[in-house]
C-alpha cells in the first residue's frame, strides 16, 4: 500500500490534503482496548480476551503491517504550514487522554466486581498496561510542544504509567545526549533489553532530577518545590492512585503498579530499538557531532506508524522536535528496520533473536567498522558477528 499518504493534488494552492487524516482516529483503539475486551468475554466467553491490549500490539498491528505494506510519501513542502496548523491532528492526540482514563477507571471498576481470577486479572492488567504504554508515546508527542496546556497535558498522560520524569529526561537529557554512551535510553550493540531495561530506567530518573536541580539553583528557587517538574508529574500519580484505591479499595493497587510497569517497560522497549547500537562521532573539540538521520533506525510500516503518531519516522524527529507528527517525513538516509516497532518491541524481549536480525543491519549500516559502533564497554564481539555485517 505505498502511496497511501501520497499527496491530493488540486487546482489551487493549498488543496492538498493526506489521504491519512482520517486514518489517525484509528490509534483510539489503543485506549478502548479494556472496553472492547470486556464486550469479547461477553461474547465469547473466554477469559484470553481481557488481554486484547496485548493482542492488538502483538497480533492484530504486525500483520496489518504486513497487509498494508509502507508508506514512504511525505507532505509536499507547500502544505507543511497549513498542515502543521490543522487542529484535527491535535484533537487527535488530545481525545486520547480521556479515553485512556475512562478506560483505567473501567478496568479498576471490571478487577473489583467482575467473576475474574488472577490469570484474568493479570490479561486486564496487561491491556491497561498497554494504553499506559501507548499513552506515553502520545505524551512525547504533547511534552515537545510549546503550548502550556499541552505540556501539560503530557504530564496528565504520563501519570498513569508512573513515568512523570519522562517529561523532563526526554527533552532535556536524550535530545541532547541521543546515540551517545553518555545517553541512558541509547541502547549499545551486543546489550539486552533486559541489561538495556534497568540503565535506562534508573538513569532517566537521575537525569531528570539532575536537570530540575540545576535549574531552579539557576533560578534561585528550592529544588523540594512545586516548580520542580519532576515533582509535579509525580504528585499527579499519587494524587491517581490514591484516588483510584480510595474509590475502589486497596485490592485495586497491586494491578495498577502492574499495569504501570508494563506500560513504562513498552516505552522503554521502544527507546531500546530506536538508536540501537548507533552512535554519533567525536569531534576534535571534544564534542560529538550534530544528530544525523543516520543516528536513529526508522520504519514506514503504515499501520503501527498510525497507532504511535508517527514515531518510526524518528530521524525527523530528533532533527525537528517541534514538528508535529503529521508533518514528519520518510528519510530514505536513515537506517531502516525490517519491520514496525508493534513486531520489533516483542523481538526485542527475546535476545538471541533480536541479534540475529538486528546485528548484521547495525554492522552493515558501519560497513562492518566496529570502532563505528556504540558497543558495550568492556564487550568481546565475535569476529563472525563482525564480519555479517560487510
Amino acid at each position: 500500500m505505498r502511496g497511501v499518504g501520497s499527496s491530493r493534488a488540486g487546482r489551487g494552492r493549498g488543496s492538498w490534503r493526506s489521504s491519512k487524516r482520517h486514518l489517525w482516529l484509528l490509534g483510539l483503539m489503543a485506549p478502548l482496548s479494556p472496553f472492547v475486551a470486556w464486550l469479547l468475554v461477553r461474547a465469547f466467553g473466554l477469559g484470553l480476551f481481557w488481554a486484547a491490549g496485548v493482542l492488538l500490539m502483538a497480533v492484530v498491528i504486525p500483520l496489518v503491517d504486513v497487509v498494508a505494506g509502507v508508506d514512504k510519501a511525505n507532505p509536499p513542502d507547500e502544505a507543511m504550514t497549513a498542515l502543521e496548523n490543522d487542529r484535527f491532528y491535535r484533537w487527535c492526540t488530545y481525545l486520547y487522554l480521556p479515553v485512556q482514563y475512562a478506560g483505567l477507571v473501567f478496568a479498576c471498576y471490571l478487577w473489583t466486581t467482575a467473576p475474574m481470577g488472577w490469570p484474568e486479572r493479570l490479561a486486564m492488567a496487561a491491556t491497561v498496561g498497554v494504553v499506559a504504554g501507548i499513552g506515553i508515546n502520545a505524551a512525547h508527542e504533547l511534552g515537545h510542544k510549546r503550548p502550556t496546556h499541552e505540556r501539560w497535558l503530557a504530564k496528565i498522560a504520563l501519570a498513569q504509567s508512573l513515568y512523570g520524569h519522562f517529561y523532563v529526561e526526554h527533552n532535556h537529557g536524550h535530545h541532547l545526549r541521543v546515540a551517545t554512551p553518555e545517553d541512558p535510553a541509547t541502547a549499545r550493540f551486543g546489550e539486552s533489553f533486559w541489561a538495556f531495561l534497568p540503565r535506562s530506567v534508573t538513569g532517566g530518573v537521575g537525569s531528570a532530577w539532575r536537570h530540575e536541580r540545576d535549574r531552579l539553583a539557576r533560578r534561585g528557587e528550592r529544588t523540594w518545590s512545586p516548580r520542580n517538574d519532576v515533582l509535579n508529574a509525580w504528585a499527579m500519580s499519587v494524587a491517581l492512585f490514591a484516588v483510584l484505591i480510595a474509590v475502589f479499595g486497596w485490592s485495586v493497587a497491586p494491578w495498577l503498579l502492574v499495569q504501570a510497569v508494563i506500560g513504562f517497560a513498552l516505552l522503554e522497549s521502544a527507546n531500546y530499538l530506536e538508536h540501537y547500537g548507533l552512535l554519533r562521532a567525536k569531534l576534535p573539540s571534544g564534542r560529538y557531532e550534530r544528530v544525523a538521520p543516520e543516528h536513529s533506525w526508522n520504519s514506514d510500516h503504515l499501520c503501527s506508524n498510525l497507532f504511535l503518531y508517527h514515531l518510526q519516522r524518528h530521524s525527523d524527529h530528533h532533527a525537528n522536535p517541534l514538528r508535529r507528527y503529521q508533518t514528519l517525513r520518510s528519510m530514505p538516509e536513515a537506517p531502516q528496520l525490517p519491520a514496525g516497532y508493534a513486531t520489533l518491541i516483542w523481538l526485542s524481549f527475546v535476545p538471541p533473536l533480536w541479534r540475529r536480525v538486528m546485528d548484521p543491519r547495525l554492522l552493515a549500516h558501519y560497513g562492518g567498522d566496529l570502532s563505528l559502533v556504540n558497543v558495550v564497554p568492556g564487550s568481546v564481539v565475535a569476529p563472525e558477528r563482525v564480519s555479517a555485517g560487510r
